[in-house]
């Protein structure tokens, strides 16, 4: 994983707000989109005219939020903020031609009238851990999540019987795709249950679909293509992989796919899914987050000595890490009632907390397909879901590592078995302990295990965070759901 530049046609961060606009006249752009990240991981924007943007506004912020309106940031009587672009992320907007031509920031979030970065605002939860990492020794972390997805043709609510509050919660729901067994109608090709894996057309339906993502992300948003596959579930389960690259702009990377995938779909009239487990009896979609450290060019999770897997001391510490703080770690990377369907046995997600090299099982796995290869050395984080805020997820992973490191947390013996064949005796042999099997229970193991955060998560954010995640939970837990029905309706 060598270094590598901004990108493909970006502005670089030190360019000068007045040349930007200067551009941006020169090329008879109209609108300015604004995008920011909520605390959920939401992707929100405001549009201005492109003659309301200043060039002074790249230092001190477009003052166009409400920060009561937006849940997890400000109180209604202290509520001004601005949005502060980053020249590094302008791109264009494909799908509204007929607007005369639009572009966009990613945008850091400020209180209104002050230079400091907002503590709530993800991005800058992870530009600050981006300092820790420097401080520590380490001038570039390179981040490489593996995006999961479903494209449906349709997916519908069965309307409930709570009123119109509720109407929209839905009894029941189904979910269509042409792909998938349960599909009524005439036969045609279709993906069995987990027999989805590396298809070909015309039993993979989207290929054209993901290369019109992939052309728009490389295009118009300057991201660097790996790859693009069906994946193992049926009803059109796919993944894109997005080449390396440092935290915060990895994230950016992720928040600009995330937001393709779902309006391609759109155009098309399909929805595009990253709910981690929409489909009962087949895979969910993960988030495999692939990390490495370096320090002046050198790789510092390699060791070509170690017999195991060519990993250094660092990275078993930072495996340590990991590993020590994944029950709470689940809080922010599997953040919704959802995740915990899909943390279940049978599925290849990762429902133990162990490391191997190679092994599927673990939740923290070795990549060994490039050996005696430095650049190439990296672990992959198996736990976290596409629900994850991805601005967190990987700030909280590398301070987790980080925790490994400077604590010297020795991992226990790697474990290269099919975990989910293991007797809990076995299992209590090789030290592997279970991931949370809930929402509540994995904010319970981070209101216990919070510490290894602070270098960058104010406790304010936490605390907000835990609380309308309580909310979330009890929400669910107040509704029936349609299984009770068949399981109890006769009791």
């Amino acid at each position: 994983m060598a270094g590598k530049s901004a990108g493909k046609g970006s502005v670089r961060k030190e360019a000068d707000g007045a040349a930007i606009v200067q551009k941006l006249e020169h090329d008879k752009i109209r609108w300015v989109q604004l995008f920011y990240t909520d605390l959920f991981g939401g992707f929100n924007l405001v549009s201005i005219p492109r003659e309301g943007l200043e060039a002074e506004m790249f230092r001190s912020g477009v003052p166009k939020l409400d920060g009561s309106s937006v849940r997890g940031f400000r109180e209604i009587f202290d509520s001004d903020m601005v949005l502060v672009p980053d020249p590094a992320t302008l791109a264009s907007v494909p799908w509204n031609p007929d607007s005369g031509g639009t572009v966009r920031f990613i945008c850091d979030v400020r209180i209104g009238g002050t230079t400091e970065p907002y503590a709530h605002d993800p991005r800058a939860v992870a530009h600050k851990t981006e300092q820790v990492l420097a401080d520590a020794g380490y001038d570039h972390s390179y981040w490489g999540p593996e995006i999961e997805f479903f494209v449906f043709d349709s997916v519908e609510l069965v309307p409930s019987a709570g009123g119109v509050r509720d109407a929209w919660a839905g009894a029941g729901y189904l979910v269509n795709h042409a792909e998938a067994p349960w599909q009524p109608g005439p036969l045609q090709p279709m993906v069995r249950f987990k027999e989805g894996y590396h298809r070909s057309p015309p039993h993979d339906s989207l290929v054209a679909l993901r290369d019109e993502m992939c052309n728009i992300l490389t295009d118009d948003f300057h991201l660097t293509m790996d790859a693009h596959h069906h994946e193992v579930a049926t009803a059109s389960q796919s993944e894109i992989n997005l080449h390396f690259d440092d935290l915060v702009p990895m994230a950016d990377h992720v928040q600009d796919l995330r937001y393709v995938i779902r309006n391609v779909a759109a155009r098309h009239g399909k929805v595009g899914c990253l709910m981690p487990k929409p489909v009962y009896g087949d895979n969910g979609i993960g988030m495999h987050t692939n990390q490495s450290l370096w320090s002046k060019g050198e790789a510092k999770f390699f060791d070509a000595s170690d017999k195991y897997a060519e990993v250094s001391q660092t990275c078993r510490y930072y495996i340590g890490g990991l590993l020590e703080h994944a029950r709470a770690l689940c809080a922010i990377t599997n953040p919704i009632t959802n995740s915990y369907r899909r943390l279940v046995p049978g599925y290849e997600a990762p429902v133990f907390i162990a490391w191997s090299k190679a092994n599927r099982s673990a939740n923290v796995r070795i990549p060994f397909y490039h050996r005696g290869r430095p650049e190439a050395k990296r672990i992959e984080y198996r736990t976290p879901d596409s629900a994850a805020n991805i601005y967190l997820t990987e700030a909280a992973l590398a301070l987790a590592g980080l925790d490994g490191i400077r604590r010297k947390i020795e991992p226990p013996p790697p474990v290269d078995e099919n975990i989910y064949k293991l007797s809990p005796a076995r299992r209590r042999e090789l030290k592997v302990r279970e991931l949370p099997g809930s929402l509540g229970e994995a904010l319970d193991c981070l209101g216990s295990d919070r510490d290894f955060l602070k270098p960058a998560f104010p406790s304010s954010l936490l605390d907000t965070y835990v609380e309308l995640k309580r909310e979330e939970q009890l929400e669910l837990n107040l509704r029936p759901h349609p299984y009770e029905f068949y399981r109890y309706l006769d009791v």
